[in-house]
C-alpha cells in the first residue's frame, strides 16, 4: 500500500513592503501584500513565516496597542476582481468600511506589552489553508494594520515568504 509523503517546496519571497507603514486606529487603513497565484501549482497548503516586524524607531507603541495580520482569499486574481480596495498589489490601502475587514480571515496580533521604541514583534509560522477550511485558494494574500503611536520602522521589508504544501505517493 502507497503512503502518502509531505513535501514543502522552496521558500518563496511574499512581495510586502511594510516599511514606515501609518497607524489606523480603526485598522481600515493597511497594506495589502502582492497577490500569491496558487491556480497553477495547486499547494494544499502553504506555510508563511514572518521574520519579525519593527516597530517605530523613536516613538514608543502604549501598551495594549497591536500589529494585526489578516489573510484574503479568492478564486480568482484581485487584478480582474477586486475585494473592495484590495487589488492583489503590494500597496497602502483604506478600505472603505469595517465589514470589509470583518470579512477577512484573521491570523494573529501581536500586541505591544510593554511601551519602548523599536521592538520586534514576532509571529508565529502558519498555514494559510488552515484560515479557509483546509483549502488553500486559487489566489490569496496578505493585509496587516496596527493602531502604533507613530508608523512601523522604516526596514519592514522583505519579512515574509511561504513554502507551497504537496503530497506525494512513495
Amino acid at each position: 500500500m502507497a503512503a502518502l509523503t509531505q513535501t514543502l517546496s522552496a521558500s518563496t519571497a511574499i512581495t510586502f513592503d511594510l516599511s514606515s507603514l501609518a497607524t489606523s486606529s480603526s485598522g481600515l487603513g493597511g497594506r495589502e501584500s502582492m497577490q500569491v497565484d496558487n491556480s497553477t501549482t495547486k499547494y494544499y497548503g502553504a506555510l508563511v513565516n514572518v521574520k519579525g516586524i519593527i516597530g517605530h524607531a523613536s516613538t514608543a507603541p502604549v501598551a495594549g496597542q497591536g500589529i494585526v495580520l489578516y489573510a484574503w482569499g479568492a478564486d480568482t486574481s484581485l487584478a480582474t476582481t477586486a475585494i473592495d480596495s484590495l487589488d492583489g498589489t503590494d500597496s497602502v490601502e483604506t478600505l472603505t468600511h469595517a465589514g470589509v475587514l470583518r470579512s477577512l480571515r484573521f491570523v494573529a496580533m501581536a500586541e505591544a506589552t510593554v511601551a519602548t521604541a523599536g521592538l520586534t514583534y514576532f509571529f508565529q509560522p502558519f498555514d494559510v489553508a488552515a484560515k479557509f477550511d483546509g483549502v488553500l485558494p486559487n489566489f490569496w494574500g496578505l493585509y496587516v494594520t496596527h493602531n502604533h503611536a507613530g508608523a512601523l520602522g522604516a526596514s519592514n521589508n522583505a519579512l515574509f515568504s511561504f513554502q507551497g504544501l504537496t503530497y506525494t505517493s512513495t
